[in-house]
């Protein structure tokens, strides 16, 4: 009877699977190799990695460095050099990867890559920035309104489990940012678009970190500016957000802020499937 039970909790251990997915602004794929990414992806064994910012073209990317710790890649390069770019790495090959998201002006920057699993639909984006001035952040705004037609259209027509990973570029709460009356007029945290993350919620997403932390002082990125990063003054804008068919699904989520390779840090999902 003891050795029955024992083989039974075994089968039940075995049986639970689960899938661990990092999203990561690189500021640079080749500068974060040369500060030791690779090493700390060897170590930290994630099923999948979203890049964003690679700023690099596919062919100067070193894919095969990447291949030896067993993942396969997928690169989406912007046509301007040095610029954009997004990526992803995974231990699973994907049914399907699809180049881009139909938008013009974004596809020419290489800010979308998607990937459908089997228990999901992956989309990976790297957001504009509108810090530059008036004219990005118009088209910031563009891409904001184009993108939740986009979400909407992949959860009609293809999807219904849906992980939208990256960059956003917005900080949505008053928590996510570490002085938010100073920065009540700096993109990122302008009204306007943390009224677009109250849409792109509504639209059957969820906040996973938010579902598992809802501490303040939590951030992803920081200016290089003033010692930010040693004084935690920084700012919550990358997310891996999930469909809300994936809520009950979602084990963990963390922010990793002691990892260095970039002026943002990675966030991490797991995901029981």
């Amino acid at each position: 009877m003891t050795f029955f039970v024992k083989v039974i909790f075994f089968n039940l251990k075995f049986n639970i699977h689960t899938m661990k997915i990092v999203s990561y602004n690189l500021n640079g794929i080749r500068s974060a190799i040369s500060k030791g990414l690779l090493d700390w992806i060897k170590e930290d064994n994630a099923d999948i990695y979203c890049f964003q910012e690679t700023k690099a073209h596919e062919i100067d990317i070193d894919k095969a460095a990447f291949e030896k710790l067993g993942y396969n890649t997928y690169f989406f390069s912007a046509q301007k050099k040095g610029y954009s770019g997004v990526g992803v790495i995974s231990k699973h090959k994907p049914l399907d990867v699809i180049y881009g998201c139909g938008m013009e002006q974004a596809d020419f920057e290489g800010r979308v890559i998607q990937l459908t699993f089997e228990h999901f639909h992956l989309i990976n984006t790297y957001f504009p920035s509108g810090s530059s001035g008036d004219e990005r952040q118009a088209y910031k705004m563009r891409f904001l309104n184009d993108y939740i037609d986009f979400i909407q259209d992949t959860f009609k027509n293809k999807h219904t489990k849906l992980i939208i990973a990256g960059d956003y570029n917005i900080c949505h709460q008053a928590i996510d940012i570490h002085d938010p009356k100073g920065n009540k007029d700096s993109s990122g945290f302008l009204p306007e678009e943390r009224a677009w993350m109250d849409t792109f919620f509504a639209c059957d997403m969820i906040d996973s970190f938010r579902t598992i932390n809802t501490n303040p002082h939590q951030y992803s990125w920081w200016s290089f500016r003033a010692n930010a990063r040693n004084n935690n003054k920084g700012w919550r804008i990358d997310y891996i957000n999930v469909s809300k068919t994936l809520k009950d699904q979602i084990a963990d989520a963390a922010i990793l802020p002691d990892i260095k390779h970039s002026d943002h840090c990675p966030v991490m999902l797991t995901l029981k499937l």
